[in-house]
């Protein structure tokens, strides 16, 4: 069976759980050298194990993406061991909801800093090696929440707007480069996401509405990831909004 990605090198932000360790996976599985970031050595290296031992090649840069500078040493140390980059998967992303009013605006600082700064960093930082390529893809996974806003979730929609809006401009910007930009939109996923609420009442109202609907896996989002970085040159997939069946909102 032909490997869509073979000889591709991908990087992955958050690949410790969920979305990012399953799209690393789904990668590997397509022939792709995958290089995963995150901050939890330990977990990385799980997903590294379960990657080798599918045969795939892997490189494991313990990662804080709200830190510029280890960013860049993780783009430059892909660059080196792979010798180029075809893929950005921009995953990592938390979100911290609650009410406004009683907002704990330390959270806020930490939402944008991983949902846009980490984005910005990762992005900024991997564009020299894909302009001098004149090839390259760059997925930003952005939420529902960049699309319809609910009350409660008011600064976590702000960052995911603003992923949204990004990801439109870069692709104005450098699609005449033939460097490709998808935005992946999903809805609740299986996933450890809401871990950071710190606010109980937010976490309880989030725990509710996760447990009335059959939530997407994190499989179902890399599957989409997988198929829209593995389709022929001619082909750029703007933007995939993907909800569990039982979602409406």
């Amino acid at each position: 069976m032909t490997q869509k990605l073979a000889g591709k090198v991908a990087i992955i932000t958050g690949a410790s759980a969920g979305i990012g360790a399953a799209t690393a996976i789904a990668l590997a599985e397509e022939g792709a050298y995958v290089a995963i970031a995150a901050r939890r050595a330990d977990k990385l290296n799980e997903v590294a194990q379960k990657i080798e031992a599918l045969g795939g090649k892997v490189l494991q840069v313990v990662t804080d993406i709200t830190d510029e500078a280890q960013v860049q040493n993780l783009i430059a140390k892909t660059k080196e061991t792979f010798g180029r980059i075809d893929i950005l998967v921009n995953n990592a992303g938390i979100a911290i909801v609650g009410q406004i009013a009683n907002a704990n605006t330390d959270d806020w600082r930490k939402m944008i800093d991983v949902n846009i700064f980490g984005v910005l960093y990762a992005t900024h930082a991997v564009l020299p090696t894909l302009l001098e390529q004149k090839s390259g893809h760059i997925v930003n996974i952005s939420s529902v929440a960049g699309r319809t806003v609910r009350a409660g979730i008011g600064l976590y929609n702000l960052t995911k707007w603003g992923v949204n809006a990004f990801s439109e401009a870069l692709r104005l910007e450098v699609t005449p480069q033939n460097i490709r930009v998808t935005v992946v939109e999903p809805g609740m996923v299986n996933t450890e996401i809401d871990q950071h609420i710190s606010d109980p009442v937010a976490y309880e109202k989030s725990q509710a509405l996760r447990k009335s609907i059959t939530p997407l896996e994190a499989e179902d989002v890399a599957n989409a990831i997988a198929y829209a970085v593995s389709q022929p040159e001619r082909v750029d997939v703007n933007e995939i909004l993907i909800r569990p069946t039982t979602q409406y909102w």
